[in-house]
């Protein structure tokens, strides 16, 4: 899930420097990208979860990979505030960048000890 994901936000990178051709293998146009890059976040951060989840790590493992998965949506989103196709969004790409840090850092800080037990 992860690579597939980091493959989907570096098409989208990929797509957004000056006269870049379609890295997938069908045409899409800008707000494709866009939706292929938020797809793509969303599968690293569901793959480290998993990833995880299986080794047993719980809440401190879910808590990092969706950090990741919000830094890598504010750093897509980042690039869509500096590409001239994206003018239609105006500054809210910003704003949501700025908002995905401030929840990463909040995953991260908040995030239980390492051995710190449940009480049931």
């Amino acid at each position: 899930m992860g690579l597939l994901g980091f493959a989907f936000v570096g098409a989208f990178a990929v797509s957004v420097t000056p006269d870049s051709s379609s890295p997938l293998p069908f045409p899409i146009g800008p707000q494709g990208y866009y939706f292929v890059a938020f797809s793509g976040s969303c599968l690293v951060a569901w793959g480290f979860c998993l990833l995880g989840a299986a080794r047993g790590q719980g809440g401190r493992a879910i808590g990092t990979a969706t950090a990741i998965g919000l830094s890598l949506g504010a750093l897509y989103r980042m690039l869509v505030w500096l590409s001239a196709d994206f003018w239609w969004a105006g500054g809210t790409p910003r704003l949501e960048a700025i908002v995905f840090l401030v929840l990463a850092l909040a995953f991260l800080w908040l995030r239980p000890a390492r051995g710190t037990a449940r009480q049931s």
